[in-house]
């Protein structure tokens, strides 16, 4: 960045605590002082069918018995189970069938010894029945059935409050809302739950080289892989994409309005391009002059430089991340997505393997590298290798890949039988 841009002039002055640019952090560090400032998100009272993938911050207890009333567990007959005591295939008990009792049926049915009602899967039992006839043990009779053995008082009944009662403790408070979840949340009664939203993240990209895809591109030029990369990122991480907004490099001054603007609207708001150490770097001049934005050589690759600090009134996290596609996809994995799982109530982050190397790589010294790797199964383990060449601008072995090994900053050289840690890519499912 040259002497005669906006904030880079040589009175600079460096906001308090922050370190030597030039002295790497390790991932470690940088990510803990991230995870230090963000919040999680005030909760709010939102419809249950709303709130998939949200955390409850309010645990669902249960308004009603589940069941209601004793209910059928399958299609058959409402019987008293004395009366077909004594029933075989030789010599059936034959019963008249006083109608049907349908799911949903809201009659009180009675039903006395020596009769029946022809029942469906789910309807209420009628009185002084104490017992189901599944329908493949008789003859499927209407007006009247025989019935070919005997079962049991007690027989597919569902009864009253047998899998949970009013009061009840249904979901914890802490809970993801999944599909299942919300099933039992539904049936208990909760027609709203008490959850943490889900963050509302604003994405800008920089660089004057950037065309929308679709567009024709001039010589110099490249399409904006950023932008739809990082809204993807940003959806598969749980968040709302609240805006996706290009700024060019020429002037600063644009880019901190942009900023100011977007984190009026957004939780949190995540820049690719527009900080490293050369010129026309729009981010850096934009915030390095003050104490609300650090900027940081990070021990990893990709992803050497990152930024990150609180700005606008309501405080709202700034991720700056490096240009490159590679490392910026990476940098959103190990330090966005993090943060906003906190925000979002979410304890933890996903599952890590391990794995052995079948064809080795170098990796350079003194950094955490995120190498792309493609993931095989061989028999019960797991196998990585190289999904193409490792440079930050490399999208087509990013394309090849579905995970990332986690080489330590002590290793240079990976070599095949290494064993390493592997997690798959945002969306990536384990191969078969």
């Amino acid at each position: 960045m040259g002497a005669h841009r906006r904030g880079a002039g040589p009175h600079q002055r460096r906001p308090p605590g922050r370190g030597d640019p030039l002295t790497p952090i390790s991932v470690e560090a940088y990510l803990g002082g991230i995870l230090a400032a963000v919040r999680p998100l005030e909760p709010s009272e939102r419809a249950l069918a709303d709130s998939l993938g949200l955390v409850l911050t309010e645990a669902v207890i249960s308004s009603v018995d589940l069941p209601g009333f004793d209910n059928s567990a399958m299609d058959g007959y409402a019987v008293v189970a004395s009366d077909v005591a004594g029933a075989s295939a030789d010599a059936p008990v034959r019963l008249p069938v006083l109608g049907d009792v349908a799911a949903g049926d809201t009659t009180a049915y009675d039903l006395g010894a020596g009769s029946c009602r022809r029942i469906m899967t789910g309807a209420p039992v009628p009185a002084g029945a104490d017992a189901v006839v599944p329908v493949e043990l008789t003859d499927g009779g209407v007006d009247a059935v025989q019935v070919r053995e005997p079962v049991a008082a007690g027989n597919a009944i569902r009864r009253a409050g047998e899998d949970v009662r009013a009061g009840d403790l249904v979901l914890p408070a802490g809970t993801r809302l999944l599909p299942h979840h919300v099933a039992a949340a539904s049936a208990a009664g909760a027609a709203t739950v008490r959850v943490r939203p889900a963050p509302r993240v604003a994405v800008i990209t920089t660089g004057d080289e950037l065309v929308p895809v679709g567009e024709p591109l001039q010589y110099g030029q490249i399409h904006d892989s950023n932008g739809p990369m990082l809204r993807a990122a940003v959806l598969a991480s749980g968040a709302v994409c609240a805006a996706v907004v290009h700024v060019g490099d020429r002037d600063a001054e644009p880019l901190a309005d942009v900023v100011l603007r977007l984190a009026e609207q957004a939780d949190a708001v995540v820049t690719s391009g527009g900080i490293s150490a050369g010129a026309y770097e729009p981010v850096k001049e934009a915030f390095s002059s003050g104490a609300d934005v650090r900027f940081e050589t990070v021990a990893m690759q990709p992803g050497k430089p990152q930024a990150f600090g609180l700005v606008g009134e309501r405080r709202v996290p700034l991720f700056g991340l490096p240009g490159n596609p590679v490392s910026s996809l990476v940098s959103f994995e190990t330090f966005v997505a993090p943060a906003l799982r906190v925000m979002a109530g979410r304890a933890g982050g996903p599952a890590g393997l391990r794995a052995t190397v079948t064809r080795g790589w170098r990796s350079p010294a003194n950094k955490l590298q995120v190498a792309r790797v493609v993931l095989t199964r061989s028999g019960d383990d797991w196998c990585v290798e190289p999904s193409g060449a490792q440079g930050s601008h490399i999208l087509g072995g990013l394309a090849c890949a579905n995970a990332v090994a986690l080489v330590p900053p002590d290793v240079t050289q990976v070599r095949e039988g290494d064993w390493m840690d592997v997690r798959l890519l945002p969306g990536e499912e384990l191969p078969a």
